[in-house]
């Protein structure tokens, strides 16, 4: 509860935000290098820095140019980067099967850039819809994403990122049961410090379109994701599908979209009391970067605002593609 406020003019609101230092010393929320998590896209190829359109200034990076994307990462403070792999067409099956090598593109990255980097985290994603020829996280079978077929592939491919090197896996399948599977196979295979941020409150949104285009599954999606995403409508559920998350073992939740689900960034870290992550996807990107383009908005403002906004709604962390910029930022 707020407390009363003395009457007008013994309390006048202005005196603490006259000058930048005072406003500086009763801020509520404060944004540092260390909240952020930098989401990388890696291709095949070698030498390889290719523009992702639909993402002004992102772009998709062969291993030997990831590697230096983690030194600079480093350099700036950055403790954590996430890997997204563009899959070429010839790499999509329905089973999925280039999830589950070795030698797959995320995995050969991880490997590369622990060896040179060895101080940085690295976080993977564990769903399947970089490597369906349907674009779905799950198995289709008869056009129905299954849930139960689909634990034990995820199961294998969290396994194989164990054991690239992988610091945190990120669930992101939204299948129900997925964290407990993931977890007990992690401990049986004596993999039990990777940490898991369980994308808990991932939601079916229009938001997502340009990281589909940056891991090449736009044109592979049939239908939607609706019957595994959760509805935009609901908030409660969100809550229910985060504490059954933490009850199966994650150590860190994940709301995805951002900024549309601020609400909901509060509420799981208000009434569960976890650690919170937030993700600012890539339209939430795309938007504030176009703006900023075409000048309607000062980009670099409107860059911190967000993120800013985030760490006010109670957030730990923030997965951005302005990651970089941002603590450069900062280091000023």
């Amino acid at each position: 509860m707020i407390s009363p406020l003395a009457p007008f003019p013994l309390n006048r609101s202005r005196r603490l935000r006259a000058h930048g230092w005072i406003r500086d010393m009763v801020a509520g929320a404060a944004l540092s290098v260390d909240d952020l998590i930098w989401p990388i896209f890696v291709r095949e190829g070698e030498g390889i820095i290719e523009p992702i359109a639909s993402m002004p200034g992102v772009n998709r990076l062969s291993v030997d140019q990831a590697v230096k994307a983690a030194n600079e990462a480093a350099a700036l403070g950055i403790p954590c980067i996430a890997l997204f792999p563009y899959t070429e067409a010839k790499d999509k099956n329905s089973e999925c099967s280039e999830a589950f090598s070795p030698d797959n593109l995320v995995n050969r990255a991880t490997r590369a850039i622990k060896a040179a980097v060895p101080n940085i985290g690295i976080m993977l994603d564990v769903a399947l819809d970089p490597y369906n020829s349907d674009g779905h996280d799950g198995f289709v079978r008869e056009g129905i994403i299954v849930n139960d077929e689909t634990l034990m592939a995820l199961e294998k491919q969290a396994l194989v990122q164990a054991e690239s090197g992988a610091d945190i896996l990120g669930p992101s399948d939204m299948m129900d049961g997925r964290i407990g599977i993931i977890r007990q196979a992690l401990e049986a295979h004596d993999f039990q410090d990777v940490a898991i941020m369980a994308y808990s409150a991932k939601f079916a949104s229009a938001f997502y379109g340009p990281f589909r285009d940056a891991v090449g599954a736009s044109g592979a999606l049939k239908g939607d994701k609706k019957t595994y995403q959760i509805d935009a409508r609901n908030s409660d559920e969100a809550l229910r599908e985060t504490a059954r998350d933490i009850a199966e073992g994650a150590d860190m939740v994940m709301v995805k979209p951002g900024m549309p689900y601020l609400d909901i960034c509060q509420r799981v870290k208000a009434e569960l009391r976890v650690p919170t992550f937030a993700y600012q996807v890539s339209g939430e990107y795309a938007m504030i970067a176009a703006a900023g383009a075409n000048g309607w908005i000062d980009e670099e403002k409107a860059m911190l605002e967000s993120l800013l906004a985030f760490k006010r709604a109670g957030c730990d962390g923030v997965l951005s593609y302005f990651a970089p910029r941002v603590a450069a930022l900062l280091a000023e």
